[in-house]
């Protein structure tokens, strides 16, 4: 078989058809120029170049290998253009998973960032609920995780990245809060919620926010008169479009409610602002072997930093 250096002194005498000439041109001397085109012929067991004292010119068998040597040489440049991006991060692809909220709100950034700092990286987008996220962390099948606070497996890695508050959606004009005397946009104290139909949170798929939803009741002494679950925010919201009950949200998913809900902000008086605190965290495996993972992370961290 040829090798490139001998597919290299080819093309150089192929184009210039002057062995001095392309002896120059790959920085190297005429004699093991000659040598690498008397290795390629016996190796191909043909003649390429016809030479005169006075010229030189490409045989038939020559012209024949012509296009396909550069071909070669063309795709072994390329092959090692993109080997070299995909082991400094900038080519490649990433699996992200993420909540239905920070599909809303972190990964628009996210994404953002990486088109600007490595273009050449594709991804795949899974929208999971965290605890489906950290499975595929601990897998392998999710490179990146955009996940709520939940128990830590081994060798997966968080990072917080955002921070929320919930409010309170209810249907449009309070039907089910009665008359409480709370005006439209006014600050909701939760226990006006007690014994309220509360759709509420999976407590498989989504712990994190029910138990948080118990906290906040359990601070305001009002009791969570829970009727229906849901593990993700837009099933929330379809259920108090319907009228079915209130349920609280992220501030973020105001942004994306459907039409017939309102919202309140949560009374913040006795501690509940403290407590009121929704975390987004960041997370990957520590053992990838991803470099476009380790780079976008950076992008990542230089933008939380900023």
């Amino acid at each position: 078989m040829f090798s490139l250096p001998q597919l290299e002194a080819f093309v150089a005498v192929a184009e210039e058809l002057h062995f001095g000439a392309a002896a120059e041109r790959l920085n190297m001397t005429q004699p093991p120029l000659s040598r690498q085109i008397q290795m390629l012929e016996k190796k191909l067991n043909t003649t390429l170049f016809s030479r005169t004292s006075r010229k030189v010119e490409l045989t038939a068998a020559g012209a024949t290998l012509l296009p396909r040597a550069r071909q070669i040489l063309d795709m072994c440049i390329k092959t090692d253009m993109d080997v070299r991006r995909v082991s400094s991060g900038q080519a490649g692809t990433i699996t992200v998973g993420y909540t239905a909220i920070a599909g809303q709100s972190a990964l628009p950034m996210m994404l953002r960032k990486a088109a600007e700092g490595m273009p050449g990286v594709s991804f795949v987008l899974r929208e999971l609920v965290s605890t489906d996220q950290m499975d595929g962390l601990v897998k392998g099948s999710v490179d990146i995780g955009l996940l709520r606070p939940i128990v830590a497996r081994p060798g997966v890695v968080f990072r917080p990245l955002m921070q929320d508050r919930l409010v309170v959606a209810v249907p449009e004009g309070n039907p089910i809060l009665g008359n409480t005397g709370i005006a439209d946009g006014q600050p909701l104290p939760l226990g006006s919620l007690d014994r309220r139909p509360l759709l509420m949170y999976s407590t498989k798929e989504a712990r994190y926010f029910h138990d948080l939803v118990l906290r906040l009741f359990a601070s305001a002494g009002a009791h969570a008169n829970i009727t229906q679950y849901a593990s993700q925010v837009p099933a929330l919201l379809a259920f108090v479009q319907a009228g079915l009950g209130v349920t609280l949200v992220p501030a973020s998913a105001m942004a994306f409610a459907p039409p017939g809900v309102e919202f309140h902000e949560i009374d913040g008086r006795h501690g509940m602002k403290e407590l009121n605190r929704v975390d987004l965290e960041l997370a990957w495996n520590e053992e990838t072997a991803n470099p476009a993972v380790l780079r976008l992370l950076e992008l990542i961290g230089e933008s939380v930093s900023a």
